[in-house]
């Protein structure tokens, strides 16, 4: 072996510059060499009993065209009906072969015709998360309310939600008539000016908190989202309002000032009989005295913080 001047082996630099030759060529040669053609991808093929959405079409022309209209029928969205290539109608509605063989009703899933559970576990297929969580063994799930009560896929009638009715209140009313008369008296929530909705403060779906209201755990920590003032903490709580603020307030309505249960002060002499004052009952006959106790705002005449204090003599709700 012959060594150069510098002591590197002369066959060694042979053989390197050999392998980089060798490599040019072959990345010249794949260069030269004819790109192979990409196979066009076709059409999936309809699963088995699964006959398209243009069959289905034939004979329900004004369905699928109001499906199109909607977000089920949103073909750019994958995780919508229509994103599955020509089962948009099959997706909700099951394998429509049988039912194009025989003609019949009875062969095709009809949600006005299922139970409650079979079309809400055909809903859930799909809307199982975000707000639909806590659908399983909500107040209106164990009610066998179904999604289809409520929601229209083929003829909704409001901007969002696919709802039967032009806004949230008004499916609401469909079946809660009492706390719908609640909101005409003349304390009532902002809700029949358009300002609220019923959705503003409860979860149709379901929820963590009492009586399916959105927000906490409690029904005060749902207020307290809107009336942050009353939250406190206050250095002398009032025990009713602490524990619950629809103790004293109507949270549909009332004909009564600040949609009070009750109007004052016989609200407070739900729980004040005998205490602070002598044992009397103000009712109407305290009138002719002109009685600073009942005209007015009565107890709150002078108890003005009521709903809690910070101030060291704040013991009695003071102002």
């Amino acid at each position: 072996m012959t060594l150069r001047s510098d002591g590197f082996p002369a066959r060694t630099l042979v053989t390197a510059l050999a392998l980089v030759w060798i490599s040019a060529a072959g990345v010249a040669a794949a260069s030269e060499r004819p790109a192979t053609p990409r196979s066009i991808p076709s059409a999936p093929a309809q699963p088995a009993n699964f006959v398209g959405d243009e069959t289905c079409a034939t004979c329900h022309e004004s369905e699928g065209k109001s499906l199109n209209a909607t977000l089920h029928g949103k073909a750019q969205n994958v995780r919508t009906p229509a994103g599955r290539t020509g089962q948009a109608c099959e997706t909700c509605h099951g394998p429509g072969q049988k039912h194009v063989d025989s003609g019949k009703k009875e062969d095709i899933r009809r949600f006005t015709a299922m139970s409650a559970r079979d079309v809400n576990g055909t809903c859930l297929t799909c809307h199982s998360k975000g707000a639909h969580a806590d659908w399983n063994g909500s107040m209106h799930d164990a009610r066998n309310v179904s999604c289809a009560t409520c929601h229209s896929v083929h003829n909704p009638k409001s901007e969002k939600a696919q709802l039967k009715t032009v806004t949230a209140t008004q499916t609401c009313e469909t079946c809660h008539k009492q706390e719908a008369m609640k909101v005409r008296k003349s304390g009532h929530m902002p809700v029949r000016e358009g300002k609220m909705e019923c959705t503003s403060c409860h979860s149709p779906h379901g929820s963590n908190n009492v009586r399916m209201l959105k927000v906490g755990n409690t029904i005060n920590e749902a207020c307290a989202t809107c009336h942050a003032e009353k939250r406190g903490p206050y250095l002398w709580e009032h025990a009713a309002g602490r524990e619950n603020c629809a103790s004293c307030h109507d949270p549909h309505g009332s004909n009564n000032d600040r949609m009070l249960v009750a109007k004052a002060p016989m609200l407070c002499q739900r729980c004040h009989i005998s205490s602070r004052h002598p044992a009397t009952i103000y009712d109407g006959a305290q009138l002719a005295n002109a009685s600073n106790r009942i005209v007015g705002r009565a107890c709150v005449n002078c108890h003005a913080q009521i709903h809690g204090s910070n101030h060291p003599a704040g013991a009695q709700f003071l102002r």
